[in-house]
């Protein structure tokens, strides 16, 4: 009697549509999983009135590359402090450390003419000693993160007067540190670059979802994939397009045209530090410590290893935003880093959905709230020249943002998911 090999049906799932997608992620944020969403309503919402009210300026091409240049350090000193907000502890010596390591940069490339490689190695540096420092004491000997930032927010920045002087400032004639914020790429090149990244994800996302379907898991439904993809298309193009017009005032004498240096420096650090934390060990160590450090020191993870590192990420990161500062002002004072730096930098890292509580929170929160940062700082003075305004509506935004998140977290406990 012969018998007949009839082979096992495919396990694999294919993950709903898009209506079903939706409806999916509406009962997560109903649940309290309300991630990036109220920073990317809050930043659409801001970009209709501003357009409304100012939308010939708002809208232009020498704006738009403004509001790029102007979010830029906040959002790399947010992303900073993304690291440490995932641990449920803060860093409030983060915007003068990037002003100290600015100063450091401006005494080895200006004043004592070191070549620009050990100039920005001296920097990134000075910012991993500082983090090193707090790291140590806050978890090996258990001082409250609050208490060691606030003394080294006073140490540094009288660190920062002592190497520039009362008063004083370093100039920075290096060509190269100031094309960073202050030169464009090519039409050409944008383009190029838009290519790369709508390319780049476009293969990731398929090499991602060959990987599940190789492993029986559920795949994204190729309706999902293809709709993400030209969304992600189309906001892109806009943006390079826009930054492709011309927008000097007198072209005939000097053209500036195309996409600033800082962009593509900015996407690198969003895909690699995004790597970091989903795609490594270190990153789901860091996740756990933030959810419960007590149950990761049992599950045999190092603790306080795991905090001396995200310390040293943000005071790196606000070497590298240091770095930016004295590119953009073309020099270093005492006030780099200073007034409402740091204020911004937390709020585009809350804004942007990384939790306070620890345990929640992406490298690109850290984009999308130093958008809604840079939106609002950007916009108002369009409207009105009463600089108040803008402090009273981005502290109201903070605050909105910190309420939803607490509200969001409350939820997700009384529905079990956390």
């Amino acid at each position: 009697m012969s018998s007949t090999l009839v082979p096992e049906a495919e396990t694999t799932q294919e993950s709903p549509g898009i209506g079903e997608s939706l409806r999916n992620y509406w009962e997560r944020v109903r649940g309290g999983d309300l991630g990036s969403l109220p920073a990317v309503a809050g930043l659409i919402a801001l970009i209709i009135v501003f357009t409304a009210l100012q939308g010939d300026t708002f809208l232009s091409a020498f704006n738009f590359a403004n509001l790029i240049n102007q979010s830029a350090m906040i959002i790399v000193l947010a992303m900073g402090l993304i690291f440490v907000l995932l641990l449920g502890e803060i860093d409030l010596s983060a915007g003068f450390a990037a002003g100290t390591c600015a100063a450091v940069l401006g005494v080895t490339l200006t004043q004592r003419g070191w070549p620009l490689i050990l100039a920005l190695a001296a920097t990134i540096l000075t910012g991993v000693v500082i983090g090193v420092l707090i790291g140590v004491l806050v978890a090996k000997l258990g001082i409250p993160s609050f208490v060691v930032t606030l003394a080294m927010f006073l140490a540094l920045q009288g660190l920062m007067l002592l190497i520039i002087g009362e008063g004083g400032t370093i100039g920075i004639d290096d060509q190269v540190v100031l094309d960073i914020m202050n030169a464009n790429m090519s039409p050409l090149a944008g383009w190029i670059l838009f290519a790369i990244v709508v390319g780049g994800w476009a293969l990731l996302s398929l090499n991602k979802m060959r990987s599940r379907k190789a492993s029986g898991l559920p795949v994204e439904n190729m309706s999902v994939f293809l709709a993400k993809l030209i969304a992600l298309a189309v906001i892109l193009g806009f943006v390079v397009y826009i930054l492709n017009q011309e927008r000097s005032r007198n072209p005939n004498v000097t053209s500036i045209v195309g996409v600033p240096y800082v962009v593509p420096l900015i996407l690198v650090l969003v895909v690699g530090l995004t790597y970091l934390l989903s795609r490594t060990g270190f990153g789901r160590h860091v996740y756990a410590v933030g959810g419960n450090a007590e149950a990761s020191r049992r599950a045999g993870i190092n603790v306080s290893r795991i905090k001396i590192a995200c310390f040293i990420a943000c005071s790196s990161l606000a070497a590298v935003a240091g770095i930016l500062f004295a590119s953009r002002d073309n020099s270093i004072s005492p006030s780099t880093g200073g007034s409402t730096t740091l204020l911004y930098a937390v709020g585009a890292a809350v804004i942007g959905g990384t939790s306070l509580f620890g345990g929640r929170g992406r490298i690109i929160d850290a984009v999308i709230g130093g958008l809604v940062v840079g939106v609002i700082a950007n916009g108002l003075p369009l409207i009105t020249q009463q600089s108040g305004i803008s402090f009273i509506v981005t502290g109201l935004v903070l605050l909105v943002a910190a309420s939803v998140d607490a509200l969001s977290r409350r939820r997700a406990m009384a529905t079990g998911r956390v």
